[in-house]
């Protein structure tokens, strides 16, 4: 790819896209959702820019990105945050080596010049004053502002944006004028036990089936009892048991002797101790030999 652009005399230095190891396992119909917002039916028509919506660690983000990779297009992160700035957003000034002004187009703008997808992350996050720095962006004009570099940035028409929103405290509320902007509203909720199961096999494929049953059967109590708890978390505690299994007898994995019922769910126990804390133990089953009793 290009490195540079040139508009209006402005010469921009682009930043890569993003090349990572997601893959969305089962819950299509989010797929569809958003592949359907972003399709555009005719001449007039224009995409929308979804909101994916929902707890953090449910795979808003996979999700958005295994979307921009269906359509065959770059996927381009910016992960939002309180101090996010407009110029973040856009096009930021550094100090080049020569010690003149170089002009850095964030992600957002590169996947607008080269009809990538955007993909703004934990976007609640932001202020309003950032929010403002997008709005031409989200509606029928599909360009942005540079103050700092004194051009009008317009969209490719193959560029794409949704943003993923986290259910939490630690958020802003979102201005009228930006909310009905980012339309449809994509809710992801915790996953079936059956799809959660295929998300810890996807990303635990070193471990056997009775470690996925304990950490699929801790997710699916800890559901039932409205905690926060995630897939992410699962992957987490099944990652730290197998870890903390090989250490017991400094063997690496996978074993050559299976560890007994008793030993495995006391590092399964452990993990969830040490990643989530002491009460999340509760949702944990008994040893699976005990089960029969």
């Amino acid at each position: 790819m290009s490195k540079t652009v040139t508009i209006d005399d402005v010469t921009l230095h682009m930043s890569h896209p993003d090349e990572l190891p997601m893959k969305w396992v089962g819950q299509k119909e989010f797929m569809d959702q958003i592949l359907a917002a972003w399709l555009v039916v005719g001449p007039d028509d224009l995409p929308l820019n979804p909101r994916l919506l929902g707890k953090p660690g449910v795979g808003k983000t996979t999700l958005a990105y295994a979307a921009a990779k269906k359509l065959n297009r770059e996927a381009y992160m910016f992960q939002a945050t309180m101090d996010t700035r407009p110029e973040d957003l856009l096009v930021t000034p550094v100090i080049s080596e020569a010690g003149k002004i170089q002009y850095v187009a964030s992600s957002i703008v590169t996947a607008m010049i080269r009809g990538g997808v955007a993909i703004l992350d934990e976007g609640n996050r932001m202020s309003e004053k950032s929010w403002a720095s997008l709005a031409p962006l989200l509606d029928s004009r599909r360009y942005v502002e540079s103050i700092v570099a004194g051009i009008k940035i317009h969209a490719h028409a193959d560029f794409r944006i949704c943003a993923t929103m986290n259910d939490d405290a630690s958020t802003f509320e979102l201005p009228e004028y930006i909310h009905s902007r980012l339309q449809p509203q994509v809710f992801i909720d915790f996953p079936e036990r059956e799809e959660e199961k295929l998300i810890l096999a996807q990303n635990l494929p070193f471990a056997d089936e009775t470690i996925l049953n304990y950490v699929v059967d801790f997710l699916q109590m800890s559901h039932l009892a409205q905690e926060r708890y995630t897939v992410r978390d699962g992957i987490n505690i099944g990652r730290y048991a197998i870890k903390l299994l090989a250490t017991s007898r400094k063997l690496k994995w996978p074993r050559r002797v299976p560890p007994s019922p008793k030993q495995l769910h006391k590092c399964i126990d452990q993990a969830i101790h040490l990643i989530l804390g002491q009460e999340a133990r509760q949702y944990l089953p008994p040893p699976k030999d005990q089960d029969k009793s």
